[in-house]
C-alpha cells in the first residue's frame, strides 16, 4: 500500500489552560495542505522502517512512524509485521505535523492492510496516546481542535487557499517553546472565532486581521528570522503570513496560483525549500493498494 500523508497548517493556535497531569489544554483551528511525505507498507515477517528523502529522519524505535505501527500490534494482537518505507518531505521541527502525520498515515494504513476494521474514533484514540495532533492528522478537514487534542470539530471552509511555506531558520523543539511560554510576560491570542467565520466565509480581509498564533512571539525571540519571514511573506503580495505550530515554519496566504509562484520567485533569492502548496480536505490519501 502506497499512502501519502499530508501535512497541516494551523490558522489559529492558542492555548487556554494546563491540566493537573502537565498537559496543555489547546485551542486550535488546523487544515491539511498539499505537502506530503510518502509511506509504503508492504507485509513481511518483521516489523522494519527504512527512511529517506528531506529532511532524513531516524529509522528506529523512536521514529513516530515505527511506534504507531509497534502500537496497533500489540493492540490488536497482530502477528505478522510490515516494512515501513517512509519517503519525507515534509520539514522537521517545524510545526507543520510532520510526525504525527506519519504516525497517521501508518495507523490508517495499517487498519486496512491487517484488515483490522478499526473506526476512526478508535484510531484517532490510539494516535491520541502518540502525539496531541496525530487524530486531526486522521480526521483531516478544517478543524476546530480543543482539549489535549481530542475533541475535533468539524467546520466549512469556502475555498482552498494557495501557500508558500518554509522553514527560514534552525528546528524547534516544541518541549523548550511550551516551556518558554510560560516564562513569557505577555503574548498575543487569536481571534479564533472570526478565522472560523472568516474561511466560512472566503472574507480574506477579516481573514488577515484573524489569524495568529499564541506562541509565535515566544518562538520568534528564539529565532528573529521567524517574524523576519512573515515580513518578508506579506511584502511578496501574502494577504496573511503566520507561523505555524510552535514553529519554526511559517505560511503565506494567496488570492491565486499565479500570485503564489510569484512570491516563490522573488522569496526563493533568499530563502531555500519554499514549497508551493494548497489546503485541502484529505489528510491521508491511498495512492496504491496493491504494489507490484
Amino acid at each position: 500500500m502506497l499512502l501519502r500523508a499530508f501535512a497541516k497548517i494551523n490558522w489559529s493556535l492558542d492555548i487556554t489552560g494546563v491540566r493537573p497531569d502537565g498537559y496543555h489544554l489547546m485551542d486550535m483551528v488546523m487544515q491539511p495542505v498539499s505537502l506530503c511525505d510518502e509511506i509504503e507498507l508492504t507485509p513481511a515477517p518483521d516489523l522494519s522502517l527504512f527512511t529517506d528523502g528531506n529532511p532524513p529522519s531516524r529509522a528506529d524505535e523512536t521514529n513516530l512512524a515505527w511506534r504507531a505501527a509497534d502500537l496497533l500490534r500489540k493492540t490488536c494482537g497482530i502477528r505478522e509485521g510490515v516494512r515501513i518505507a517512509l519517503h519525507k518531505s515534509i520539514p522537521m521541527g517545524a510545526g507543520l505535523g510532520g510526525g504525527s502525520a506519519d504516525a497517521a498515515g501508518v495507523l490508517f494504513g495499517l487498519n486496512r492492510l491487517w484488515c483490522l476494521n478499526l473506526t476512526r474514533e478508535k484510531l484517532e484514540e490510539l494516535g491520541l496516546s502518540l502525539g496531541a495532533d496525530v487524530p486531526f492528522c486522521l480526521h483531516g478537514g478544517l478543524v476546530r481542535t480543543r482539549g489535549i487534542g481530542e475533541l475535533l470539530e468539524d467546520h466549512p471552509c469556502g475555498i482552498n487557499y494557495w501557500l508558500l511555506i518554509f522553514q527560514p531558520c534552525r528546528a524547534l523543539s516544541t518541549r523548550e517553546i511550551f516551556e518558554a511560554y510560560h516564562a513569557s510576560e505577555s503574548v498575543s491570542r487569536p481571534d479564533t472565532e472570526n478565522v472560523l467565520s472568516a474561511l466560512a466565509a472566503v472574507d480574506s480581509e477579516r481573514l488577515s486581521r484573524s489569524v495568529g498564533n499564541v506562541l509565535e512571539s515566544v518562538s520568534a525571540a528564539r529565532c528573529p528570522e521567524i517574524p523576519e519571514a512573515v515580513s518578508a511573506l506579506k511584502n511578496a503580495g501574502a494577504f496573511a503570513a503566520r507561523m505555524t505550530g510552535s514553529g519554526s515554519a511559517v505560511f503565506g496566504v494567496f488570492r491565486s496560483r499565479a500570485l503564489a509562484e510569484k512570491a516563490r520567485d522573488l522569496l526563493s533569492r533568499q530563502y531555500r525549500s519554499i514549497h508551493l502548496c494548497h489546503t485541502q480536505s484529505d489528510s491521508i490519501r491511498v495512492m496504491e493498494e496493491d504494489l507490484p
